[in-house]
């Protein structure tokens, strides 16, 4: 089918709106294969996948290489500015290094490789969020608003950090709306797949929100207004417009011009 348009700008880290914060992320299903180009995983496979509490970029110790990242983060009162294509575009970066999942370990660029630290590095988060705090930095949103760069989350309250997750929505497969690209931080590593709305289980609990900070969407006729593909997408990604699974230069060129 589709996978969802990328863009090579770095996202913005303008500082817009006021807004506050607190906590969770972990266990969910994977399931059947995915659409062309888009990884899946056997339906037999239901891997654990626990999330590490909020706290600063790259870890306890608070290593940061910008002074405007908090040591000790604090509830937000800002959020930055980012485009739908650029949070895109930072999760196919995980992707594309396979980024192994873990609760404890951070990345080279200071997010914790869990599914809360996922979507952490996908809206450019001064800090490592998790399923309980996320949300402060977003709106809820419905079903039929979702669009690339919004996330889905389940915060299981009765167990938190074990018994929650959260995807980011990368698009809709197709005109019934019964299955999505989701992007996502799970074991063993990160990965983009075909997903039945809302997830595999537990769907009922999963909801829709928005970034606060997100701001236009993605360009060259890749992805349209409803969040289907659109024409030139379909054109690049169904003719052998990415290598491995990745758009080349030229997709790129072509799509955000």
């Amino acid at each position: 089918m589709f996978r969802p348009l990328i863009v090579a700008a770095a996202a913005a880290s303008t500082v817009i709106g006021a807004y506050a914060v607190p906590a969770t992320a972990a266990p969910h299903t994977v399931g059947r294969s995915g659409l062309p180009g888009v990884l899946g995983a056997p339906a037999d496979e239901e891997p654990a996948t626990p999330q590490g509490p909020r706290g600063p970029l790259y870890g306890p110790d608070g290593r940061t290489t910008d002074p405007a990242d908090p040591a000790d983060p604090s509830p937000p009162s800002t959020v930055r500015v980012i485009t739908r294509a650029d949070i895109v575009e930072r999760a196919e970066r995980w992707v594309a290094a396979k980024v192994p999942y873990s609760v404890s370990a951070y990345w080279s660029d200071g997010y914790r490789q869990d599914c809360s630290g996922f979507v952490s590095m996908a809206w450019n988060l001064p800090a490592n969020e998790w399923t309980g705090s996320l949300g402060q930095y977003a709106q809820k949103i419905t079903k039929a608003e979702l669009q690339p760069g919004d996330m889905l989350l389940f915060h299981n309250a009765a167990d938190p950090q074990n018994g929650s997750h959260v995807v980011l929505f990368g698009g809709w497969t197709d005109s019934t709306r019964t299955t999505y690209v989701a992007y996502e931080q799970v074991r063993p590593n990160a990965l983009r797949r075909s997903t039945p709305y809302a997830y595999w289980n537990n769907s009922a609990s999963y909801v829709p929100y928005r970034y606060l900070g997100v701001t236009g969407s993605a360009r060259g006729g890749g992805t349209a207004v409803d969040g289907l593909p659109g024409a030139l997408t379909w054109e690049l990604l169904t003719a052998g417009g990415a290598a491995d699974g990745h758009p080349g230069p030229e997709a790129w060129r072509r799509l955000f011009p």
